[in-house]
């Protein structure tokens, strides 16, 4: 309930109001992205400042100012009842324009002055020399909002709304300031509040006063016995939105600021921008100049253009910036406008200058000038402007018919307003084209700006420039997440041209990472539309229709590949289940291109031959396993190529045994027998693969014996694809065939390292019977390679920990391709007994289900979801922080490195830690220095770093008076100092 007249609720730097007036902030937290306007501001402090705390009430906020609060702005709701005012600092210069409150020493307002006198304002001033200014934020209790509703129905103050329109009464406006609230000041008497008028009031109003004087009375009678408070906040800031334009931009741009601020915006060079300027909202291609102090908003331009200092410009788009060609601006205001002329939409630009003065009165200016000089430099008329009957004290900017809004001949741009900065240059052709034109005065534009218009090319500009940023955030690697722009564009309607634009850089892309990426933003972008429906995002990802993009992938051409997936896409857009199972799909594209970068770490396998042991003969490869102490998942591919991972991983005996092993030797038959067993003489799975078709499923993960057949593929024994049969291969190449066992004594998804160690160890053991020699960096790499070929991706910190002894960190570069260094970690003398002596593991009787694991982490780490980079980050610097404890031999510093890479682990995969092994950690705590979850969590063992040396049996008493931990055990564990070993036998008759 506002009285202000109408050229006071025009804005006349943004033509959707003061309240949708967009800001140079951005809000880095916002799950959706968006520009940031003035109500989203004033929300955002009413909700999460000013109102936390409240008794309930109703909260009551002007929308016509700049607020700044403090985040604990200290409001007192002691015994509060009333209403309550927000007041801010000002000065008493500033508060000569404004409203400014006068209380006691126990915070009841007394008085509300507005353009107070010198008196009157210094009465006001507190210890500090501020005042406290009327902000347009007012409280309600439940109590005095009552009463205020009540007023709504009974004359004359049903006429402030609709009911008493529509009842025919006369309409009235209220103040919320100086009618509503200046009653329950305690200083106000009624006489002189009933005959009072607030300061909006003009002299037409008069004819209306008795009306006020009723209305007034009404409120006296309702109000008048409440209580009004004011709580000030003095690290808060207040800033009336006016009609200057100088004080706009003062408050869009950042006088101490270095650089330009550029927000949702893309600039392709930012160098021309100039300090203390700002961008909101824009794409600005090629050379755009912008000076100091100058404002860009929902601008697409192309350059050259140069803008000075002193400028706003605002709704330009590329058909309208070659007028600007040539042009230096200075000190000027050119806006763009969406109008609608007798229903017809249609664009008008208008030129104003930064001191022209939008009040009535005074002599006024335009564009910087006198109105007389800018007769006399332009040739223009004062009967061109106004009709001659019009009073010369009504002659003003606002009155003025400056711009054209229809030529008779062609669509109108800003050079039928830009001549007049220059009008000598065309022989006043420009200025006769001016005169043909129907124009109209800024009062006059107001009533046809078409406000649904504006917000929508403003949209459409913020998702034009929105694609430029997703093209460059993934050409450019740049750790910045694309998922608030991809929820904004499903719930505007348009993920269209952002899939299209996924499709382009991933077509085009020379990374192979790049390329993944792009296809895990589409992924995001299909999920994102099926809105949380359509089942899990993780699942399988092996449906016959997709096959053939699959295919172009895995041959190499991309542009094929991503092409045939967009068409496949079209087919699953209709409902949810389809989208869902469609994003699977392309997060499976997105691994056979991570499969792609990682076989590069075949560049780094290297064999020499040696003479094969006779067929018959056994050799046995035997492992320790692995546990890690930090950095864990930095190494799993695409990290460990795109972030550069670092892993400080143990080799470790459990119960002083190695307890994963393989053996293999040459047989007669050119055959390929599998097993795999618990033990080394407990086989308890047997495989024969007598032709090739036996070996077609190495790449499907669970399939019986897949690990073993994916090793001789690796190993380059088999060739599946080799027009020869397996016998014919085996017979030409090595005169028979092989047997090849694998065992591990710890349980399924330990979190040890089983599988990639055991996959080392088969290689090693094979490779050797085969009459080659691989070292142990070859083995990593080709531990990678078998894992990309198996299908089960991972990192390289399983083989690194269990297959080179001791203490070490792995290390790989964020580059392609993918090598693995790794440095074994020298400790002091003895450190490594006491270790032993402090080191034990607990099996948690959870197995580990890390399958949806891996694909969830892949997931955040594409969407660089911030948490997730900055926690990568953190992983690969704590790692050598881990490293410099070992060094140190600090077993209480080791502990903190354990706990912290617990809650790093947590970060990473949220749900790795089950409720019975938070039970059990809880439980343990008080004993240990540190403990983990071993691998990726979820299960497994835990390994623990106790206070006390030799405390199995303790930690065993401890855990047997606790309730409800399952089938667990403690077991031994020391640091194995000699990794993968390699041993010839005899042979013996196969089992």
């Amino acid at each position: 309930m506002s009285r202000s007249s109408r050229e006071g609720r025009d804005f006349p730097f943004d033509d959707c109001g003061r309240a949708f007036t967009c800001l140079p902030v951005e809000n880095p937290q916002a799950p959706v992205e968006a520009v940031v306007c003035n109500l989203d501001c004033l929300l955002d402090t009413m909700s999460h400042r000013l109102g936390p705390g409240s008794p309930p009430g109703v909260w009551v906020c002007s929308t016509d100012m700049l607020l700044s609060v403090p985040p604990n702005p200290g409001i007192s709701w002691d015994n509060f009842r009333g209403a309550k005012v927000i007041a801010l600092p000002g000065n008493p210069a500033y508060a000569r324009n404004h409203g400014v409150y006068l209380t006691d020493s126990q915070g009841f307002v007394l008085d509300i002055y507005y353009q107070g006198t010198e008196a009157e304002i210094q009465r006001c001033a507190r210890p500090d020399g501020q005042v406290p200014l009327v902000s347009g934020i007012a409280f309600f209790s439940v109590e005095t909002a009552e009463h205020l509703l009540a007023t709504h129905v009974s004359p004359p103050l049903d006429a402030c709304t609709y009911m008493g329109l529509d009842s025919g009464a006369r309409p009235v406006q209220l103040s919320l300031f100086f009618d509503i609230l200046l009653c329950m000041a305690r200083n106000v008497n009624r006489e002189d509040f009933l005959v009072g008028q607030p300061p909006e009031m003009g002299q037409g109003d008069m004819d209306i006063g008795s009306y006020l004087r009723g209305a007034r009375a009404e409120l006296w009678k309702e109000l008048r016995d409440q209580p009004l408070t004011m709580a000030y906040v003095p690290d808060g800031s207040y800033s009336y939105m006016t009609s200057s334009a100088s004080e706009f931009l003062h408050s869009l741009t950042f006088p101490g600021a270095p650089r330009a601020r550029v927000v949702h915006s893309q600039v392709e060079e930012p160098q021309l921008l100039g300090a203390k300027s700002s961008v909101v909202s824009c794409l600005l291609e090629g050379p755009v100049q912008l000076g100091p102090g100058s404002v860009l908003q929902h601008c697409h331009l192309q350059g050259p253009v140069h803008i000075g200092t002193g400028c706003l410009v605002s709704g330009l788009d590329t058909a309208q910036c070659k007028a600007l060609h040539g042009l230096e601006l200075h000190d000027l205001v050119l806006q763009g406008h969406h109008v609608r002329l007798h229903g017809t939409p249609s664009r008008v630009f208008t030129l104003v200058g930064r001191l022209d003065s939008w009040e009535r009165q005074g002599t006024g200016t335009y564009l910087n000038m006198s109105w007389s000089e800018f007769f006399e430099k332009t040739g223009v008329r004062d009967w061109d402007l106004w009709d001659p009957d019009m009073p010369p004290a009504e002659r003003c900017l606002l009155s003025a018919r400056l711009f054209p809004v229809l030529h008779p001949l062609r669509d109108l741009g800003p050079r039928d307003m830009l001549w007049m900065l220059d009008p000598q240059e065309d022989r006043g052709k420009a200025l006769r084209a001016w005169r043909a034109c129907w124009r109209l005065s800024w009062e006059q534009l107001q009533p046809c700006l078409d406000r649904a218009a504006t917000l929508a090319s403003r949209r459409d500009l913020f998702f034009r420039q929105a694609l430029h940023k997703a093209r460059h955030v993934l050409e450019a690697r740049q750790d910045l997440s694309l998922c608030p722009l991809i929820r904004a564009a499903v719930r505007e309607g348009c993920p269209g041209p952002l899939l299209a634009t996924l499709d382009q850089v991933a077509a085009g892309a020379e990374d192979p990472g790049v390329a993944a990426r792009a296809l895990a933003c589409v992924a995001d972008v299909l999920g994102c539309m099926a809105e949380g429906q359509g089942g899990l995002r993780s699942g399988p990802a092996a449906n016959p229709e997709w096959m053939q993009p699959f295919s172009y992938l895995e041959c190499g051409d991309l542009a094929a590949g991503v092409q045939a997936l967009a068409q496949e896409r079209d087919k699953w857009l209709s409902r949810p289940a389809l989208l869902v199972r469609a994003a699977r799909h392309y997060e499976g594209a997105g691994q056979i291109l991570i499969r792609q970068a990682v076989m590069s770490a075949q560049h780094f396998v290297s064999m020499e031959p040696v003479e094969p042991p006779a067929p018959g003969r056994w050799v046995v490869a035997e492992c320790p396993a692995r546990v890690d102490f930090s950095g864990g998942w930095s190494d799993t591919p695409p990290l460990a190529y795109e972030l550069g991972g670092a892993v400080l991983g143990l080799a470790v005996r459990v119960d002083g045994r190695r307890p994963i092993g393989a053996r293999a030797r040459r047989i007669p038959e050119p055959e390929l027998w599998l097993a795999v067993g618990p033990q080394q003489d407990k086989m308890t799975m047997k495989t024969v693969c007598r032709n090739l078709d036996d070996l077609q499923d190495y790449c499907q993960p669970h399939a019986p014996g897949a690990l073993l057949k994916a090793t001789f593929i690796c190993a380059g024994i088999v060739h599946v694809g080799s027009k020869l049969s397996l016998r014919e291969q085996l017979l030409h190449t090595f005169g028979g065939g092989f047997e090849l066992h694998t065992w591990s004594e710890l349980p399924h998804g330990s979190g040890l390292g089983t599988s990639s160690i055991l996959a080392g160890a088969a290689l090693a053991a094979l490779q050797r019977v085969a009459g080659r020699v691989v070292g142990t960096e070859a083995l990593i790499h080709a531990v990678l390679h078998l894992e990309q070929v198996l299908t089960t991706g991972g990192g390289w910190q399983d083989q690194v920990g269990g297959l080179v002894p001791g203490i070490k960190v792995g290390r790989s570069r964020a580059q392609l391709p993918l090598k693995v260094e790794v440095e074994e970690i020298t400790v002091p003398e003895g450190f490594l007994r006491k270790l032993n002596d402090h080191l034990l593991l607990v099996y948690t009787g959870k197995t580990r289900l890390a399958r949806n694991l891996l694909q969830d982490v892949l997931r955040s780490w594409y969407a660089r979801l911030p948490a997730v980079v900055q926690n990568a980050h953190s992983l690969v610097r704590h790692t050598e922080e881990c490293a410099k404890a070992f060094r140190q031999g600090s077993l209480p510093l080791l502990g903190q490195c354990l706990t912290t890479y617990w809650e790093q682990k947590k970060l990473m995969a949220p749900g790795c830690e089950p409720l019975a092994v938070r039970r059990m950690m809880d439980v343990l705590a008080p004993h240990v220095h540190g403990q983990s979850l071993a691998g990726a969590g979820g299960g497994g063992f835990l390994y623990l770093l106790t206070k006390e040396p030799q405390q199995k049996e303790a930690l065993e008493a401890v855990l047997a008076k606790t309730e409800g931990l399952g089938n667990y055990s403690v077991h031994l564990v020391e640091v194995d100092t000699q990794g993968l070993s390699l041993q010839l036998l005899g042979s013996e008759t196969s089992t």
